[in-house]
């Protein structure tokens, strides 16, 4: 099974069903693909992949933002920089939508 893995920061977001997407700069990840989420190096279950969308980082939205955890764009933006580095508006990313199914015991 493929897996995602999340900063330990996340966890909380996504036991809660606050973060319902990341973005990657890229993936092999497919619509329907079953994955393990792996935060902080712990699995917490496994999720579903329910949507992938391409995007350059300048059309992300604050609906991105909210889906992802965020309170705003603004955060969004600066997470994206602290994780990987020097990005500008013309980056490609992709939006990965999952949906928890089963949680780890």
């Amino acid at each position: 099974m493929k897996k995602l893995n999340f900063s330990k920061e996340y966890g909380r977001k996504i036991e809660e069903g606050l973060k319902k997407q990341t973005i990657r700069l890229s993936t092999s990840l497919k619509e329907g693909d079953r994955v393990k989420v792996i935060v902080g190096g712990k699995i917490l279950g496994v999720a579903r992949i329910t949507k992938i969308e391409r995007k350059i980082i300048e059309e992300l939205t604050e609906e991105d933002a909210k889906n992802d955890g965020f309170e705003s764009l603004a955060q969004l933006i600066k997470a994206l920089k602290k994780h990987y580095g020097k990005i500008n508006g013309k980056n490609e990313i992709c939006i990965i939508g999952f949906e928890m199914e089963k949680k780890a015991t």
